[in-house]
């Protein structure tokens, strides 16, 4: 008798935690790999620094237009900022680009010179349990057509 109710209150137990787990979220999990286009046509440089020209402290802002992997068709747009941290080679920046079902944010530094990465922090809508990394790849060499490709996992 004594076996039985310990069995029992072991299996309610377990299944109080199964309902709790999946029932604590209300999005599905989305493990995607997928990219779109940033062209750059916003970007303002506001000298912050101690002198003229780059320098530490100066702030890159943004909002532009972002298209499908193909650069034919606009689906979103994204905004952020960027303060320069070394100068003549990074930003550390933070941003979001808006896409159909949600949003999705971004934090890392910008380099100057080749690709970066950034870790995704977050996001909304389909992207409200976003977590992985997002990397950032010039298309030209002006940098006026960026690719970034998101790694989104949750």
């Amino acid at each position: 008798m004594k076996r039985s109710f310990i069995l029992v209150i072991g299996l309610a137990l377990l299944a109080v935690g199964v309902v709790a787990t999946t029932a604590g979220g209300h999005s599905t999990a989305l493990t995607a790999t997928f990219t779109v286009v940033e062209r750059v046509t916003t970007d303002a440089i506001t000298n912050k620094g101690v002198k003229k020209g780059d320098s530490l402290g100066d702030v890159l802002t943004f909002a532009n237009a972002i298209y499908n992997a193909s650069n034919t068709k606009k689906v979103g747009s994204d905004s952020g900022f960027c303060v320069r941290t070394n100068v003549g080679e990074t930003y550390d920046c933070l941003w979001t680009t808006s896409l159909p079902g949600g949003q999705i944010a971004v934090q890392g530094p910008f380099t100057d010179v080749g690709d970066s990465t950034f870790a995704i922090t977050g996001g909304t809508g389909k992207y409200s349990r976003a977590r992985g990394w997002m990397n950032l790849h010039a298309r030209n060499d002006k940098g006026t057509e960026l690719d970034f490709v998101f790694h989104v996992q949750g």
